[in-house]
């Protein structure tokens, strides 16, 4: 069984993966500042990642402004980088976002697409997930749109995802022979983003209304029809927001 260092092990993505690693007999060590382990300053990293064969880097910028969150993914994937290199680490995985590797003007997305060139070119042996959009993100998309009593969102399509799905990916791959190439997977319904955002709240009784507006921003930026699309050869899951949204209630 395989020694599995999950950065960002107590976060949404992060705590279900080392949930799931563990539950079939993998060591799995959740890794963030509050367990002392630092990305940005490099602090226990050499501890935690000795004897590792696999790291897994699910980490999130605590801010989404350009600079900031630019710095964090480059810098905190430079030290993480030379520590698993250091340490003798067989497999990097890295979780990120569908639609980085294509045009869009998304501070966010720039910044993804940093980490993956930096993990690409670093010589280690890896696998890059691309994530559709979560189910879980729709009170966060909701609260940054909003505008008094209507939330206004484009209706770019999106094909999300449920964390939990997400998680099973990340598993399945960290103990898996390293594919040295990106996959994307997605949920198994399209919508638009106004749609999946409107439906959740709705079934949970927001009384917000949800304002398709084609020239809304998304997070600070303006996106093409299908930039958070995935495209060919997808891995599909199958938990759809009506199954989701009962089994989940608002935090």
């Amino acid at each position: 069984m395989a020694k599995v260092v999950v950065i960002g092990g107590s976060g949404l993505i992060g705590s279900k993966v080392v949930a799931k690693l563990t539950e079939h007999g993998h060591e799995a060590v959740a890794a963030s500042p509050n367990s002392g382990v630092n990305t940005i300053t490099g602090e226990g990293l050499v501890e935690t990642l000795s004897g590792a064969q696999v790291v897994v880097d699910v980490s999130n910028s605590p801010s989404f402004a350009p600079d900031d969150v630019m710095d964090f993914f480059t810098t905190s994937t430079r030290n993480l980088i030379a520590a698993a290199r250091n340490a003798g680490v067989g497999h990097y995985v890295a979780l990120t976002v569908v639609g980085t590797n294509r045009p869009n003007v998304i501070p966010y997305f720039a910044a993804k697409s940093a980490q993956e060139e930096l993990i690409r070119e670093s010589g280690l042996p890896y696998s890059i997930i691309h994530a559709t959009q979560f189910f879980e993100f729709i009170g966060g998309i909701a609260g940054v749109s909003g505008n008094g009593d209507a939330v206004h969102l484009p209706g770019n399509l999106v094909q999300p995802i449920a964390a939990e799905d997400v998680a099973t990916a990340v598993a399945r791959t960290a103990v898996g022979d390293p594919l040295n190439a990106d996959i994307e997977i997605a949920g198994p319904e399209v919508m638009g983003l106004d749609e999946m955002v409107g439906r959740g709240l709705s079934f949970r009784g927001d009384g917000r209304e949800v304002v398709t507006d084609p020239s809304a921003e998304y997070f600070g930026a303006h996106m093409e029809e299908r930039t958070l699309m995935p495209v060919g050869g997808v891995r599909q899951f199958e938990t759809t927001l009506e199954e989701w949204l009962p089994a989940n209630p608002p935090r």
